[in-house]
C-alpha cells in the first residue's frame, strides 16, 4: 500500500494519528459548499497559501512528505526535460504579426503548446464563477493545457510510484505553461502561467470542462475521450484574441450513473453514488472530509482515477464508441464488457 500511516479494517479506513492531531474542526464540505443552494465563488481550501487556509497545517505536513521523498529523482528528470523543451523555442523571425485574426492566433497558440509537449490544449473565456474568493479576474481568456500521465505508473496508486507520476506531470504542465507564457509575452500580449498541485486564482476543472477536455466523472475528476482521467492540468491566462472551444459530451456522465467501480474501490468511502448539490449546482462530488485524510496519508492517493475504466488505454476508445452508439440508439448499455 505504499508509505502511508493509516489503517484499514475491511472496508473501514482509520486516519493516521498525525492527521487527527492536525485536522481543523471546520468541515471541508461546508467550505466547498456541499448542500448549499446559492451559487457563489469557490473558497480556497487546499493547495493555497498555508497561512491563509483552515487546512494549512495539514497541507504543510503533506507537502513536506510529498516533496522531500522523491525530490532528487524528480529534480534531475525535470531538468533534463526542460533542456529538451527549450529547444522548441521559436526564432525571432518566426514571430507572427499582432494584427492576425483570432482564428489564426488560436491556431498558432495551440501549435506552440503542442510543440512544447501539451497533450491537450483548449481555449475558453474566464468565468468569474471559477475565480477563487479573494482573487481577481485580471485577464479575459484561458489556454488550458493537459499533460498525459503514464498509466502503468498511475495504476500502482496509492504507492509512491503513482504520486511521483502525478507530480512529474504537474511539473511538465508547469514547464509547458511557462514556455507558452513567455512566447505570448514576446508577441506583445499579457500572459501569466499556472499549474498544479498548488492552486492559483482560478479553479481549473470547470475551465477545462468548458473548453472541451471532457465530462466530470463520479470521482470528481475530468474524463477525457482519449486520456480518460489520466492527465494533469495547467493553464495560461492571457489577453490574446482567441476563438473559444466548446464542451465535449460523449456519454461519460451517463456511464458514471451506471458504474460504481471508483465508489467501491475508494478506501475511505468518500465517493457518492449520486450527484450532490454544491454551490447551487447538482454535480458529482467527493466527500472532502473522508477523502482528505487518506489523500494526505498516501501522498495523494489517486486510486479512483487509476481504477476508472476510462483511464485504461485499452478501453477508452471502446467506451467512447459504446456510449456514442448508446446515445444514437437511446437504449441502455451494460458494463459487462469492462471485465471481459
Amino acid at each position: 500500500m505504499g508509505l502511508w500511516t493509516g489503517k484499514q479494517c475491511g472496508s473501514t479506513y482509520v486516519p493516521s494519528t498525525i492527521y487527527r492531531l492536525l485536522k481543523p474542526k471546520v468541515s471541508g464540505n461546508t467550505i466547498n459548499g456541499l448542500n448549499q443552494s446559492n451559487k457563489r465563488q469557490p473558497k480556497p481550501i487546499f493547495w493555497h497559501n498555508s497561512k491563509r487556509i483552515i487546512f494549512g497545517r495539514l497541507q504543510q505536513w503533506m507537502a513536506a512528505r510529498f516533496f522531500v521523498i522523491p525530490i532528487f529523482w524528480r529534480v534531475g528528470y525535470t531538468l533534463v526535460r526542460q533542456l529538451k523543451m527549450l529547444r522548441n523555442k521559436p526564432n525571432a523571425d518566426d514571430y507572427p504579426s499582432r494584427e492576425l485574426p483570432p482564428k489564426n492566433w488560436t491556431e498558432l497558440v495551440k501549435k506552440q503548446a503542442t510543440a512544447y509537449g501539451a497533450d491537450l490544449v483548449g481555449v475558453t473565456a474566464v468565468n468569474p464563477d471559477w475565480v477563487f474568493e479573494g482573487y481577481e479576474k485580471r485577464l479575459p481568456r484561458m489556454i488550458v493545457i493537459g499533460a498525459a500521465m503514464h498509466y502503468p505508473q498511475l495504476s500502482k496508486a496509492p504507492e509512491p510510484a503513482a504520486a511521483i507520476e502525478v507530480m512529474d506531470k504537474y511539473n511538465k504542465g508547469r514547464e509547458i505553461a511557462i514556455l507558452l507564457r513567455n512566447w505570448i509575452c514576446e508577441q506583445g500580449w499579457h500572459a501569466t502561467a499556472h499549474s498544479g498541485p498548488f492552486a492559483g486564482s482560478i479553479n481549473l476543472i470547470p475551465a477545462a470542462l468548458a473548453c472541451g477536455f471532457g465530462e466530470l466523472g463520479k470521482h470528481g475528476s475530468i474524463i477525457n475521450r482519449k486520456l480518460g482521467s489520466s492527465f494533469r492540468l495547467a493553464c495560461v491566462l492571457t489577453d490574446v484574441p482567441l476563438v473559444e472551444d466548446g464542451p465535449d459530451k460523449f456519454g461519460a456522465d451517463d456511464f458514471c450513473h451506471l458504474c460504481n467501480l471508483c465508489t467501491k474501490q475508494c478506501p475511505p468511502e468518500a465517493i457518492f453514488e449520486e450527484k450532490q448539490l454544491v454551490r447551487g449546482v447538482d454535480k458529482w462530488y467527493v466527500d472532502f472530509d473522508k477523502c482528505l485524510p487518506y489523500f494526505v496519508d498516501t501522498h495523494g492517493c489517486a486510486i479512483c482515477i487509476a481504477v476508472c475504466p476510462w483511464s485504461r488505454p485499452d478501453l477508452t476508445a471502446k467506451l467512447v464508441d459504446k456510449m456514442l452508439r448508446r446515445q444514437i440508439r437511446a437504449t441502455p448499455v451494460g458494463l459487462k464488457f469492462i471485465y471481459d
